[in-house]
This record gives C-alpha cells, sequence and structure tokens, in this order.
C-alpha cells in the first residue's frame, strides 16, 4: 500500500450558482462581497499549492433533477427549491479558478460528500494522500460532509477558514465542531508552511478557538 504521507488541496463547488449572480444571493444571507473574498483567496490558495508542488484537487457538483434520489426531491419540492448546477449550464462552471491541465476533477452528483463521487477516494489513496486542506463552499455542507467522512477514513484535515463560508450556521460553530469532533486543523491560506505539512510535522499548528491562526 502507497505510505499516505502527501497533502492535498481540496478545492470544493466554487461554482457561479454557490458564488455568484441571484442563485447565490438568493441563498447566502450573507455579505455577497465576503464570498467574492472566499473565492479570491481560494484561488490564491491554489496558485500557493501548485508553486509548492502540492496536488489540487477539484470537486463539483451537479443538481439535476435526474441525480437527485427521491428524498432530495421532495425536500426540494416541499421547500421550493430549484435544482443548482445544472449540468452545461453556466451557474455550474468554476468560478474564479478553474483546473489546471493534469488536475483531477470530481464530480457529485446531487449529493454533498465529495467521497460519494467517482474515483474520489480511490486517487487519493493511489497518490498517497493522507491530509486533506479544503476550500470552497460551504463550510457547514459540504465541507464539513466531505471532511467528516474523511476523518472517519484515517485523513488528517485541515480548513482554510479564509476560504470558506457558511450558509445555514454561523462559521465559528461549525468549524469549532470540526477541531473538535474531527481533530481538525485551522488556518488561512496565507500560512502555507503550516498547511501544507502532514500534521504531526507542522509549525505551530493553529487551534485557536476562534478558527484563526493561534
Amino acid at each position: 500500500m502507497t505510505p499516505r504521507e502527501k497533502t492535498a488541496l481540496v478545492v470544493v463547488d466554487l461554482q457561479r450558482d454557490f458564488c455568484v449572480g441571484e442563485v447565490a444571493a438568493s441563498r447566502y444571507q450573507g455579505d455577497l462581497a465576503s464570498l467574492a473574498s472566499v473565492t479570491a483567496n481560494a484561488a490564491r490558495a491554489v496558485a500557493s499549492a501548485r508553486g509548492r508542488g502540492i496536488e489540487v484537487v477539484f470537486v463539483r457538483f451537479l443538481g439535476d433533477v435526474e441525480h437527485q434520489g427521491p428524498s432530495w426531491r421532495r425536500r426540494d419540492r416541499v421547500l421550493g427549491k430549484q435544482p443548482k448546477c445544472r449540468a452545461g449550464s453556466r451557474g455550474a462552471e468554476f468560478h474564479q479558478v478553474s483546473p489546471a491541465p493534469g488536475e483531477q476533477v470530481f464530480t457529485k452528483r446531487a449529493c454533498f460528500d465529495a467521497f460519494l463521487s467517482d474515483g474520489f477516494e480511490r486517487h487519493l489513496l493511489r497518490r498517497g494522500i493522507g491530509h486533506l486542506v479544503f476550500a470552497g463552499l460551504y463550510t457547514d455542507v459540504c465541507v464539513d460532509s466531505t471532511a467528516r467522512t474523511a476523518f472517519q477514513k484515517g485523513f488528517h484535515v485541515t480548513v482554510l477558514t479564509d476560504c470558506t463560508a457558511s450558509l445555514h450556521l454561523p462559521a465559528q460553530d461549525i468549524l469549532r465542531f470540526m477541531r473538535v469532533v474531527y481533530g481538525a486543523g485551522t488556518t488561512t491560506h496565507d500560512q502555507l508552511d503550516t498547511w501544507s505539512r502532514l500534521p504531526g510535522e507542522e509549525v505551530g499548528w493553529p487551534t485557536h478557538s476562534t478558527g484563526t491562526p493561534a
């Protein structure tokens, strides 16, 4: 078995329907300028990872009705939700940062957890990746869902707090939960020497309760 000693930056759902435009504005309760800051920081994190030779993995969401299970369709009907990030739509396009040639893209079809997408876990194991660093949307939905499974499967977890935003729950609450339950590290995109390392090798691992580097 390949030793799981590498770090990968996992970019989650940085797509137009989640980041900009009418669909994002109708769902996100905070200031849309904060989403712009999140996506800009995520793009900087991707550039830093590429410069350091850290693998970048992209995850995208497709919400077409044909991908939805019965419970998903019922929820949307009851709450009046419309499908987001339909295949082939502009809303499904990556925003602010896109995969470079050779970088892997994994598709979640009406689900939150990247581990439910075809080939995601297999790719990580084949590449010897044992530490997942998360950037993208949303902290309390797809980032948390994927981080939860990652922890249970033995991956170390780090969240870049300035590269994500929460949709339903207070951001500090969900980040605190992830630190306590998953042992997640929390830091910011500009602390590359911290998040580029496998936990146990880190310098000044941040654990401050606010979700910012200690």
